[in-house]
């Protein structure tokens, strides 16, 4: 069943298993608290067992759970940084003068995939100031470089192939990625932040999965920071017809032959009929909100401030917002 679902989120991979098992789910642990009214879940895949099941490799899987409202208030955009960066902190295991290289994943001209060169143009990249005017910059700044490297329709690179590259020059003590993801639930669409420590595919967002990006085949730690900017539109039809379905059986009256009809439909065959009568007419569809465009902006720097805050600890955010602007 979970093969059949499309989400890039483990915190949704986590439910589907834990629905498929009766609610347990064994490989996985999962701990939820709250920062400043926010709310963050940690899935942790602990075994092969976990592995197997969530179709993720072991680590941690943080998911921060934006307000509704956060893209429209400066403040509450400011609060959620914060809260990011929190987060973010204990994985950035770097001294100050060690270097961290972001990379923005994804397409500028494709909106809801711009995600990552969003977060680029608003980041604070200090390593030429450290090297150029070392004596201009306060010594507890540490080096931080970017790139945005396209996609291969673009660039005729695998992005993989672009990234070892600039690590094997430059030779950073860390990686930070951030790509657009899918959701299974439109509810999460561009409302969760998700951070990782295992890596990530390029393009898995847009259903164009590419190299891996991760300390295995990079040789350094490795963070992916992803935001869930479409969601599948068969899974989407599928959950629409779930709620017609649920709601024409609290209608009907019990025992009557068109109860017990719409009761004996197999969620399960439903679903996978779905996937095969819009195949055809629509292929591999995402849909997205129709105000992606503001969306992308506020998301952006709230990411690239929350990796700002992370990355800088002798700075404050209004120091941070000073040197971007």
């Amino acid at each position: 069943m979970m093969k059949n679902i499309r989400t890039d989120l483990a915190i949704e991979a986590k439910e589907i298993y834990q629905k498929e098992n009766n609610g347990s789910y064994p490989g996985v642990e999962v701990d939820e608290y709250t920062e400043e009214d926010i709310k963050i879940t940690n899935v942790r895949i602990i075994d092969q067992v976990g592995e197997k099941a969530m179709g993720k490799p072991k680590g941690s899987y943080i998911t921060v759970e934006m307000p509704e409202f956060a893209h429209y208030d400066s403040d509450a955009m400011d609060d959620v940084s914060e809260v990011l960066a929190k987060v973010l902190t204990p994985l950035i295991k770097l001294e100050d003068n060690m270097t961290a290289l972001v990379v923005g994943l994804g397409n500028s001209s494709v909106t809801p995939d711009a995600l990552g060169p969003e977060v680029i143009s608003r980041l604070m990249v200090t390593r030429h100031l450290k090297e150029l005017v070392p004596n201009s910059i306060d010594e507890g700044i540490r080096p931080v470089c970017a790139i945005s490297p396209g996609v291969l329709g673009t660039t005729g690179i695998e992005t993989g192939e672009i990234i070892r590259g600039v690590v094997e020059k430059i030779k950073p003590n860390l990686v930070i990625c951030i790509d657009a993801l899918a959701s299974r639930k439109m509810e999460r669409v561009n409302r969760t932040i998700q951070i990782g420590d295992t890596g990530i595919s390029p393009g898995s967002g847009v259903g164009n999965k590419r190299m891996e990006l991760s300390e295995r085949t990079l040789g350094i730690p490795v963070i992916a920071i992803g935001v869930p900017t479409v969601v599948d539109a068969a899974t989407l039809a599928n959950d629409t017809i779930d709620l017609v379905l649920d709601e024409m059986i609290q209608q009907a009256k019990n025992g009557g032959e068109f109860y017990n009809m719409l009761k004996s439909i197999d969620k399960n065959e439903k679903q996978k009929m779905i996937h095969e009568v819009l195949n055809p007419y629509i292929g591999n569809l995402m849909v997205t909100p129709k105000e992606v465009d503001a969306v992308i902006e506020s998301l952006s720097k709230i990411i690239a401030n929350g990796i700002n805050i992370a990355l800088q600890p002798a700075l404050g955010l209004e120091d941070i917002n000073r040197y971007i602007n």
